[in-house]
């Protein structure tokens, strides 16, 4: 019986290191972090039609990147606020893309008609695009300048206020 105790102490103590040493590793893998600065990665991702889509189709206009999930809360506070500085700033050359954490097209585009979003929604469905970026918390937004360049990283939601002095920032920049 002791012996026995002695087992299950020492398989609990390594599933406990092998846990602990993954999701160390998950958080502390900084040579994957994106900081202002930076030019974000590219990706080649489908819209809700199935049209793919990439980061290069956006160059030379100031762009807001938003990763996002229907699961996440205040990710789906922040929608509204992004769909009126784009619609505020569009016309200033400004670009909205959200990108869509691995969720089912139908559940997004239920989501996305109900809030009235416009701008595109893109389809991250193996999230190797959010392993790119290195995310760590949603919502995430990027604001990148007109040359390519990461201006600003946000985790975590954003009012509309917020967005809309980034937005100045970057249409100042460019």
């Amino acid at each position: 019986m002791r012996r026995h105790k002695s087992v299950q102490y020492l398989i609990l103590a390594l599933m406990l290191l092998v846990g602990g040493y993954a999701v160390g590793r998950s958080f502390a893998s900084s040579g994957d972090v994106l900081r202002p600065g930076d030019k974000p990665p590219s990706f080649r991702l489908a819209d809700l039609q199935g049209e793919a889509h990439t980061l290069e189709e956006y160059a030379g206009n100031p762009l807001i990147l938003n990763f996002w999930g229907t699961f996440c809360p205040p990710c789906r506070e922040e929608m509204p606020a992004l769909q009126q500085q784009y619609e505020a700033w569009k016309d200033e050359g400004l670009q909205v893309v959200g990108i869509n954490l691995s969720e089912d097209r139908h559940r997004v585009e239920n989501f996305i008609r109900r809030i009235g979003v416009s701008f595109p929604i893109l389809l991250d469905t193996n999230r190797r695009t959010e392993r790119a970026f290195g995310l760590r918390e949603y919502p995430t937004t990027y604001f990148i300048d007109a040359n390519g360049v990461i201006r600003q990283i946000v985790s975590g939601p954003l009012t509309i206020e917020e967005i809309e002095g980034r937005v100045k920032s970057l249409l100042e920049s460019a």
